[in-house]
C-alpha cells in the first residue's frame, strides 16, 4: 500500500513538473533569445555570441522609456478607476439585496464575455461619435471597462464573507454610515483591494487589444513590441519582455508580502 502511495506521489510530481515546464518554457526561450548577439531570432551559443547588450540598450533607450511611461500612466489610471468602481460595485454585488440585483450581476459579468477587440472597436466608434480624440486616457477608460468587473469579482469574494455584526455593532454605538465604511468595511476588505489592484496593474500593463484601438498616437509598450516583432525585429524585444516579467514577479511578490503582513497584524 505504501509502495503504491509513493509511486502515485512520484507520478503526480512528474506530471506537475511537466505542466510547469510547458507553462514556463516560452519565458525561458525568450530569456535565452534575448542574450543573442544576432539581430534575428536565434538562440546564442554560450562561447560565441552571448551578450547582455540588448538589456543595456533597453534600459538606456529614451524611446522605450516613453512607451513604458505611457503604459504606466494607463495602468495607474485604470487601477484607480477600477478599484473605485469595483469597491462599491462589490458591496452592491455581495452585501445588499435590492430589486435589480440579479440583473446587476449579469451586467457586471458581461464585459468579460466580450472579445477585447470588439470592446476596443466599439469604444473607438463611440469616442469618434462624441468627437473625442483617442489618447492614453481614452485607453485607460477602455481598460477600465474590461478590468473593473474583474476587480469587482475579486473584492466581492471577500465581501461575501464579511461579518455583518461588526457593522451593526458600530451602528448601534452611533457611528455614521460613512464612518462605518471608512473604519470597518474598508479595512476588512483591504486584502481583497490590494489583490484586485495587483490584477488591475498587470492586466492593464500587458493589454494589447484594447490599447490598439484606443490609444491614438500615444502607443503603449505592448503595441511597440508588436510593431517591432512584425517589422524590424531585434533581440531588444525579448529583453524588454524578460524585464517586464521580472518586474511583474517583483510586484506579485511584494503584494503577497503586504497581504501576509496585514494578515499577521489581524491575528495579533
Amino acid at each position: 500500500m505504501q509502495y503504491k502511495f509513493q509511486f502515485s506521489k512520484i507520478l503526480l510530481s512528474l506530471y506537475a513538473s511537466l505542466i510547469l515546464a510547458v507553462f514556463y518554457f516560452p519565458v525561458f526561450s525568450t530569456a535565452v533569445a534575448s542574450l543573442s548577439e544576432k539581430r534575428y531570432f536565434s538562440f546564442p551559443y554560450p562561447t560565441k555570441d552571448l551578450t547582455f547588450r540588448w538589456y543595456r540598450e533597453a534600459l538606456n533607450s529614451a524611446q522605450v522609456r516613453t512607451y513604458v511611461f505611457t503604459s504606466l500612466k494607463i495602468a495607474a489610471l485604470t487601477t484607480i478607476l477600477s478599484l473605485s468602481i469595483g469597491f462599491f460595485a462589490a458591496l452592491a454585488y455581495a452585501r445588499y439585496s435590492w430589486g435589480a440585483q440579479k440583473f446587476f450581476h449579469k451586467l457586471v459579468l458581461l464585459p468579460l464575455f466580450l472579445p477585447q477587440s470588439v470592446i476596443g472597436l466599439a469604444l473607438l466608434l463611440w469616442f469618434n461619435f462624441l468627437g473625442i480624440q483617442p489618447t492614453w486616457w481614452t485607453a485607460a477608460i477602455a481598460h477600465t471597462v474590461w478590468i473593473a468587473p474583474i476587480a469587482t469579482l475579486i473584492i466581492a469574494i471577500q465581501a461575501y464573507s464579511l461579518d455583518h455584526s461588526l457593522e451593526e455593532a458600530a451602528a448601534d454605538l452611533g457611528a455614521s454610515q460613512f464612518l462605518i465604511l471608512l473604519r470597518i468595511t474598508l479595512p476588512l476588505l483591504k486584502p481583497a483591494i490590494i489583490s484586485a489592484g495587483c490584477f488591475c496593474v498587470l492586466l492593464s500593463w500587458g493589454n494589447f487589444a484594447l490599447s490598439l484601438y484606443t490609444t491614438g498616437a500615444d502607443s503603449t509598450l505592448p503595441e511597440w513590441l508588436y510593431a517591432r516583432m512584425t517589422s524590424g525585429y531585434q533581440p531588444i524585444i525579448p529583453a524588454i519582455g524578460v524585464l517586464s516579467v521580472f518586474v511583474a514577479i517583483l510586484a506579485v511578490t511584494l503584494t503577497f508580502a503586504i497581504l501576509a503582513r496585514a494578515k499577521n497584524k489581524v491575528k495579533v
